[in-house]
């Protein structure tokens, strides 16, 4: 494949993006259909607020989600994947199959690492 720097930056952002652990949570979240703010946040756990707000705002950006605001008191908005987003959802899932079934050999790598490390081998 022929190397062009302007490709190479524009694609180096797409995979920010997409590789953001956040980015990679919400879409697997939203894989299974449009999701409220709330039920998105308990269902992902340990994000803030504040980053899941970026997260979505970017991942809308991008063409990956859609916001849908219901105007009730208080609104209701909610949160789908679009065309494009759920295209993402089968390089996501193999690559998180790929982490699950490697996940301890990385471990074992970094530990066998850190020994040689401590023991002033590098």
């Amino acid at each position: 494949m022929l190397h062009l720097p302007d490709r190479c930056r524009a694609v180096g952002g797409v995979l920010s993006r997409i590789g953001d652990k956040w980015s990679v949570l919400v879409v697997m979240q939203l894989s299974g259909g449009p999701k409220r703010f709330s039920a998105l946040k308990r269902s992902i756990g340990s994000v803030s607020q504040r980053m899941l707000t970026l997260t979505l705002r970017g991942l809308e950006r991008d063409g990956l989600v859609l916001r849908t605001v219901t105007p009730t008191v208080p609104p209701r908005v909610d949160y789908e994947l679009t065309e494009l987003g759920h295209s993402l959802r089968q390089p996501v899932e193999a690559l998180g199959g790929w982490a699950m079934e490697n996940y301890r050999r990385i471990e074992a790598a970094q530990k066998a690492f850190d020994e040689v490390r401590e023991e002033g081998g590098g």
